[in-house]
């Protein structure tokens, strides 16, 4: 049976600890998202210009609980209004909540204040059948020193608040809202703490050096030193030997694992931390006992961690406000996840690594990716991890991992015109035959074809790939240097180039002669911002594709290594340069847009914050912008003159 880890006093634990999070939005239903800490009965109202389209308690049919934790219960809402709801305008919602004993509701005015925008009574959102703007952006890191980018756009909604047209209609988030292979040690024990208070259900660890998360708490090398417990076995290390040349490594390869999450209660306990300045309440920063070199990086770390929590807030209120939609990337598992045929094999083949992964996509099932589709998701994996938090046995923890690593329908469409097709370019791999450590394609020749069957004859698309289908040249040819001397993990040797197949059919997609006619992808994962458009050489009529990359919300690239890159990007793949001809896109002409008032000719933007994009009514971008979590917003020049590289 699963059991909670420790108990704390609760005397000061808020009914709603993390949400409202506005999920999938549509005229016909709405998707809500929230962390409760006792069972609660929700009501809604939704009214827009004084019309009233729901005003109601919620049935058990419309509302997904599961209790994870004594005192912890994950909700997700989904509500279909007794008539469809206009769009195009503003629409006010009550989440309204009491307890099975009481009998008055608790608006959201009183429960939730701190949702509110200053001259706001509730909160709103609006509904868009067009697709005018979208904000997106990826790689929130809480210790990166770096301002948060979900505050840069609570920023900018409340200066538009009074033009609700103006709003984006998709908050899009494409990978790493976790860091769940990088960890801060304050940000650790904060989870520890909230699990606790929340007695989040304990598990037992199979096939490692501690048997369950609370013997993990006691381990000498719980904090700073997990690599010390992270799992090794014999294939690969053999693997690794050939990588490193003799030196061992573990099959979670990340240079900053050493507080990698292990648990299902310490990756709970985390999206809570990073989605709700009210998990922080009450929790006591002040270091556990470390060794003196780790004492003084948990101080360096508690800063960042500070200015984090500082700014959740508002990362809150915009996303009670935006319809917000997610997809993993690789730091949302582990820095390596699925990155080539030889670490499947040892990863899955391993218990403590198979359940340590297992944790973090059950993880995303319920904090994630449930709210994108919530019927689908449901339907297909409802029952299984309904099972296991029911029953708390191994066997059905088990059933419910095996469950998530064959699901193969995490990609979805985003309701909205033009249509907004989200990848899943992590658990579709195209693995290598020949050599089973080299990088797998992003996603393999079923999942392209099955993409290309849903572009056909479109006008106009966007995409989701969370990596850059068009990337810098110079740091894919550098990573592919790396595979060649047989050490991809080094250099995160994996972008859309990496894997002959995968590339040749992609870029096969895009020379299609019925592929939309405006083709824009929207990326994140690289830590520094870039616009490209292309078209295809010695074709007229063809397709107009747009690659749009922010990255990260915070995080950033170093910055001397990228001008270094930028710079000898520019000189080695300049438009008359021979080398061009030497990479998969040279039957592609791809111009950098220039960002305004950059210096010395940068290409690349490298500052933490949110990609905007505003679209045309066809649906190619009219303007697109780096809005800066410093206050330093970056505007792309998508003017016809510029220069054409190769």
């Amino acid at each position: 049976m699963l059991t909670p880890i420790a108990t704390s006093p609760t005397n000061s634990l808020p009914p709603v600890l993390v949400g409202p999070i506005l999920r999938r939005m549509t005229p016909e239903a709405i998707a809500l998202w929230c962390v409760t800490t006792q069972p609660l009965r929700f009501a809604l109202q939704l009214q827009a210009a004084e019309v009233s389209y729901l005003d109601r308690p919620l049935t058990t049919d419309e509302c997904w609980t599961l209790q994870i934790g004594e005192r912890a219960w994950i909700n997700l809402l989904q509500i279909q209004p007794d008539q469809a709801l206009p769009v195009g305008v503003r629409i006010d919602y009550d989440l309204r909540i009491r307890t099975e004993g009481e009998q008055t509701w608790c608006s959201i005015s009183e429960w939730g204040s701190d949702l509110l925008y200053p001259g706001e009574t509730l909160p709103g959102f609006v509904l868009q059948a067009q697709l005018k703007s979208m904000l997106h952006g990826s790689c929130r890191k809480p210790h990166h020193p770096s301002r948060d980018g979900l505050a840069r756009a609570d920023v900018w909604v409340e200066e538009h608040l009074s033009s609700p047209d103006d709003w984006p209609a998709v908050l899009m988030l494409s990978g790493d809202q976790l860091y769940a292979d990088d960890v801060a040690g304050p940000f650790l024990h904060a989870a520890h703490q909230l699990g606790d208070r929340l007695g989040l259900w304990d598990e037992r660890l199979e096939g490692g050096s501690v048997s369950s998360g609370a013997e993990l708490r006691r381990s000498p090398h719980c904090y700073y030193q997990r690599e010390q417990l992270l799992p090794k076995d014999q294939l690969s290390q053999n693997v690794k030997e050939r990588f490193f040349a003799g030196v061992r490594k573990p099959i979670f390869t990340s240079d900053s694992a050493h507080n990698h999450l292990i648990t299902f209660a310490e990756v709970m306990a985390s999206y809570c931390l990073v989605w709700s300045p009210l998990s922080w309440q009450g929790l006591e920063l002040t270091p556990p006992a470390l060794p003196e070199r780790h004492a003084a990086l948990y101080t360096k770390e508690l800063d960042a961690i500070l200015c984090f929590k500082a700014q959740l807030g508002q990362a809150r209120r915009v996303m009670a406000h935006l319809a917000t939609y997610m997809i993993f990337d690789d730091h949302d598992v582990t820095d390596d996840w699925n990155l080539s045929a030889a670490w499947e094999m040892s990863a899955y083949g391993h218990p403590f690594s198979r359940q340590i992964i297992g944790n973090a996509m059950i993880g995303y099932l319920l904090c994630q990716g449930g709210g994108n589709d919530p019927h689908k998701i449901r339907k297909h994996l409802g029952e299984y991890i309904e099972c296991w938090l029911r029953t708390g046995e191994e066997n059905d923890h088990h059933q419910l991992i095996s469950e998530l690593f064959a699901f193969q329908r995490w990609d979805y469409l985003i309701p909205v015109d033009p249509g907004v097709l989200v990848l899943d370019t992590r658990t579709r791999r195209w693995r290598a035959e020949r050599n089973l450590a080299s990088p797998s394609g992003l996603m393999d020749w079923e999942a392209l074809t099955e993409l290309q069957q849903q572009l056909l004859d479109r006008k106009a698309v966007i995409l989701v790939s969370p990596a850059p289908i068009f990337g810098v040249k110079l740091i894919e040819a550098i990573q592919k240097m790396f595979t060649a001397c047989g050490q991809p993990l080094m250099v995160d040797a994996e972008n859309w180039m990496a894997h002959p197949g995968a590339a040749n059919v992609i870029l096969n997609i895009f020379r299609h002669t019925r592929t939309p006619e405006h083709f824009v992808i929207l990326s994140g994962d690289v830590h520094y911002s870039f616009v490209y458009d292309i078209e295809i050489r010695f074709r007229k009529g063809g397709p107009k594709i747009w690659q749009i990359t922010s990255s990260g919300l915070k995080n950033e690239f170093p910055h001397r290594l990228l001008k270094i890159f930028d710079r000898l990007n520019r000189w080695l793949y300049a438009p008359a340069s021979p080398l061009n001809w030497f990479t998969r896109r040279r039957l592609m002409r791809v111009s950098p847009r220039r960002p305004q008032d950059a210096a010395d000719g940068c290409r690349l933007v490298n500052n933490a914050g949110i990609g905007l994009v505003r679209f045309s009514a066809d649906g190619e971008p009219e303007e697109v912008w780096q809005l800066g979590a410093d206050g330093h917003d970056v505007r792309f020049d998508l003017s016809d003159e510029e220069e054409h590289w190769g």
